[in-house]
């Protein structure tokens, strides 16, 4: 993932079927040393882009999951993806064909808290799928915030995703046979689960932002602070208080001025930061505040 012309976005390939898809391959257990080394390669390989910093991040192995390749025959043999999660602030432009960034909010964008009108829309579809049902009302409406003393949770990412399927308001509900509703949600759906990859590798950024300095992985080497906070924004998709944001990133002391000034903002001059990398080598970094607007 990176930011990207001020929006998160992932680096994605075509399947066979033309559908949106995550770089993927098959580990060789004769050629390939490590998982790692076999998923630099074929990244690199579908999409022209070498990977930096990546770490684990789920190992997907459900029953009925029908990817990357399903598996025919009376065995049912069920095939295993080791998913993995890497950030780079050097989002350069890849060639090969149907690769690209994808906006990560476009795939979700029920997702995007800045947006007026979504949570109404998917309210609406939401309690016509409970209908009289109060256990799937106790469900949705805290994880959907779709109430006015009820607290948005950034990272449920996963969790609202498999809603919205056993709802049948995505795409994917649709593609597998189960009983769907008329769309609601505007999304694009990805090849096989991937999208379900997708938001637990979306969630856990979230997660990781209020417990490590993982935001900066995201960052050039000098950047305004005003830059920052657009890049928070962006990953969490809520809109933040400035003032309290500026507050809360001074307090943990990982950033530093260069005492150069900006130019590119359109406006005055904004003073430009640099992450001081305090506490990183023993753990201890801390992450930071997102003091979103109500």
């Amino acid at each position: 993932m990176a930011v990207r012309g001020g929006r998160l976005s992932v680096l994605t390939t075509e399947d066979a079927n033309g559908d949106l898809a995550l770089p993927s391959g098959p580990f060789d257990p004769v050629h390939d040393r490590t998982f790692e080394r076999a998923l630099r390669a074929f990244v690199t390989d579908q999409t022209g882009f070498g990977l930096g910093f990546v770490e684990q991040l789920y190992t997907f192995g459900d029953a009925g999951r029908g990817a990357p390749r399903a598996t025919p025959g009376p065995d049912q043999q069920r095939e295993i993806s080791v998913g993995y999660l890497a950030l780079t602030a050097d989002a350069v432009d890849v060639a090969p064909p149907g690769a690209r960034w994808t906006p990560v909010l476009e795939v979700f964008p029920w997702e995007d808290r800045r947006q007026a009108g979504t949570p109404e829309v998917l309210g609406a579809a939401l309690r016509a799928w409970a209908g009289a049902d109060i256990r799937r009302a106790t469900r949705y409406e805290p994880l959907f915030a779709l109430g006015p003393t009820l607290r948005w949770d950034e990272g449920a990412v996963l969790e609202r995703y498999e809603l919205l399927y056993e709802a049948g308001l995505v795409a994917e509900a649709r593609r597998d046979g189960q009983e769907a509703c008329p769309p609601a949600t505007g999304d694009r759906p990805m090849s096989s689960d991937h999208r379900r990859i997708l938001a637990t590798g979306l969630g856990r950024l979230r997660s990781k932002l209020r417990y490590r300095p993982v935001l900066f992985e995201l960052m050039p080497q000098t950047f305004t602070l005003s830059g920052l906070q657009a890049a928070a924004e962006a990953v969490v998709g809520l809109n933040l208080h400035k003032q309290n944001f500026r507050r809360g990133v001074e307090r943990t002391g990982l950033v530093e001025a260069t005492g150069r000034l900006s130019t590119g903002t359109g406006g005055r001059p904004a003073e430009l930061f640099r992450f001081t990398g305090a506490g990183v080598q023993d753990g201890q970094a801390p992450g930071l505040a997102l003091p979103a607007l109500r």
